[in-house]
């Protein structure tokens, strides 16, 4: 049976709950190798659900099916009656539980679906990214290409694309609010690469992003104590920009692979734009590693 000891329920604004799990030293979800903890609990994750009277959007269900029966769970105490879900990209941390709102609505933009429907298989059997699998595999019931609007309740809010860490990431925007469900497309302390060689249009991405002026973002990787407290500022996005510029440096400047990523990111660190979280050096050196491996033509 899966671990919830330690997933916490918590309330960054009215009507917006996340659904935190990890960053919890010692706390393993299953035993051996395994993406659930080495690609997510060990940075924290949250998934999110938007609630407007009785109907939520969950955005995305979480790592596994059983966390994602705890939200809708805890959502139906809460009143819920309609879910509606939106997946914020095709990572498998980002799609384990949708078995658990396999009755509902599922929005998902085109490439999403189509990463989905490629990697199926391997999905199910347990050999993408390796254990545990994810079976069956839930699809979504609706796609989008560039952005749609939802109503929740009387408010009206916009799933919108955007190709920063992936190339079909979805953010959740309640411009009323001004509140940024982010995904991945930002994360704290840094990035998590899997991309590189889309470096320079996730830059004007992130550009596009900033242009939403966001008041603030709710990352799916973060830190709980930020996002319980309302989420970050629209800083992190210009922190996301100077870390990724530092990595296509280090193709060319070899001085920079070996300094730690605290040298790396200290002017954000010290404006409080990021913060240091010491998992992400080895999320820096894996990074590193695929840049120079892609990017480099030495």
């Amino acid at each position: 049976m899966a671990d919830l000891t330690h997933l916490r329920v918590l309330e960054p604004h009215p009507g917006i709950i996340a659904y935190y799990d990890g960053r919890v030293e010692g706390y393993r979800f299953m035993d051996g190798p395994n993406w659930v903890d080495d690609g997510a609990l060990s940075l924290g994750i949250a998934s999110y659900a938007v609630v407007r009277e009785s109907e939520a959007i969950v955005y995305d269900p979480h790592v596994s099916v059983a966390h994602a029966q705890f939200i809708r769970d805890d959502l139906l105490r809460r009143g819920v009656l309609r879910f509606t879900v939106v997946l914020s990209h095709w990572h498998l941390d980002h799609i384990a539980g949708t078995e658990a709102f396999a009755d509902c609505d599922i929005i998902a933009n085109e490439k999403t679906q189509a990463h989905m429907l490629a990697h199926r298989t391997a999905i199910e059997a347990g050999t993408h990214h390796g254990q545990p699998a994810i079976n069956p595999l839930v699809m979504p019931t609706r796609t989008f290409s560039s952005r749609l609007p939802l109503k929740i309740g009387n408010t009206t809010c916009e799933v919108m694309e955007f190709n920063i860490h992936s190339d079909d990431g979805t953010v959740l925007w309640l411009a009323g609010d001004g509140i940024l469900l982010a995904g991945d497309t930002l994360e704290d302390a840094v990035t998590y690469v899997v991309e590189p060689q889309d470096f320079d249009v996730h830059l004007k991405e992130l550009d596009r992003l900033w242009s939403l002026q966001p008041s603030f973002i709710l990352p799916n990787h973060g830190d709980p104590e930020i996002i319980a407290a309302g989420g970050y500022d629209k800083s992190l996005i210009r922190a996301t920009q100077q870390y990724v510029r530092t990595l296509k440096r280090c193709v060319q400047e070899p001085e920079l692979r070996e300094k730690p990523l605290a040298d790396l990111i200290a002017g954000p660190l010290e404006r409080g734009w990021v913060n240091m979280f010491a998992p992400y050096e080895a999320v820096h050196r894996q990074n590193l590693a695929l840049v120079l491996r892609r990017l480099s033509h030495a």
